[in-house]
């Protein structure tokens, strides 16, 4: 569908060292599913998954971790309490240990638990890539030496197009680009975040990686401004913005331009997106 409003002529071709990253070979903006849902469906399931791909998304956010030996599996926090019946930290557990519990057991909606004892478990990276072959990612390495192995599954699947690589670790964002020679998309670590925010307001535009994905507001700051959408774009990045729940605030952000939204309510998002005439679902 032809891009209208404020995305028309705003699209640029993303580059780095002169290269046009094929991930972003359709225009903004791209609706992002994240973790699947995680008020919809439990999260980071392929249960999310298949839900936000049913809706239509062509674009899915998902955490990783590495189990003891040696398996990349989509699961937001350290440790497995939180989102299934077992306890510990994902990276002492096996690959047999994790897919042993129920990753639908706390999840809870109207007052019930309607995914418990439904065998909905933790997938791993490669099951994800697997069952949805068009769709494209946006992960986020949770964890110290996984580096070298999400590269070898890039390599194995031929990832090298379909996924955005981000860190809360600069470092282990470094060690990654190492890795993959520059191949992959990422968007920007803390540090490389701030100083484009910084540079934003100088007005002198930086660019660092492939994507600044960040929150609306970080400690009550504003950190998505129109003066940062511009100036990232200036730079050449895109500019996405996470967990982006309410329909106003979408709307408002597509106003200013944002190339990406990540939310936990695909459905409220794809209803915006229709009600303007640039849903690009499935």
């Amino acid at each position: 569908m032809q891009n209208v409003g404020p995305f028309e002529g705003s699209h640029v071709p993303f580059t780095l060292g002169g290269v046009t990253r094929p991930i972003f070979d359709e225009p903004p903006p791209y609706a992002i599913a994240h973790r699947g849902s995680r008020v919809l469906w439990p999260e980071n399931t392929l249960t999310a998954f298949r839900g936000a791909v049913e809706l239509g998304f062509r674009w899915l956010e998902t955490d990783l971790h590495q189990t003891r030996d040696g398996t990349i599996v989509c699961i937001h926090d350290d440790t497995v309490d939180r989102t299934t019946d077992g306890t510990g930290r994902v990276a002492d557990l096996t690959l047999a240990e994790v897919k042993a519990l129920d990753a639908g057991y706390r999840f809870r909606r109207d007052h019930d638990h309607p995914f418990r004892g439904r065998g909905v478990r933790v997938p791993t990276l490669e099951e994800v890539v697997s069952e949805f072959s068009d769709v494209k990612l946006v992960v986020d390495l949770k964890q110290d030496g996984m580096e070298r192995g999400l590269a070898d599954l890039i390599t194995r699947f031929d990832l090298w197009d379909r996924l955005i690589v981000g860190s809360f670790s600069g470092e282990r964002l470094a060690r990654f680009r190492r890795e993959t020679d520059g191949r992959v998309a990422t968007s920007t670590g803390p540090k490389e975040t701030f100083r484009v925010w910084l540079r934003s307001w100088i007005g002198t535009p930086l660019h660092v990686a492939d994507a600044l994905q960040v929150p609306r507001f970080y400690w009550g700051l504003p950190v998505v401004t129109k003066r940062t959408v511009a100036a990232a774009h200036r730079a050449g990045m895109q500019v996405h913005v996470w967990t982006v729940n309410e329909p106003d605030v979408m709307g408002e952000l597509l106003d200013w331009g944002v190339d990406g939204l990540i939310t936990d309510r695909p459905d409220l998002l794809k209803t915006v997106l229709e009600g303007r005439g640039i849903w690009q679902g499935a």
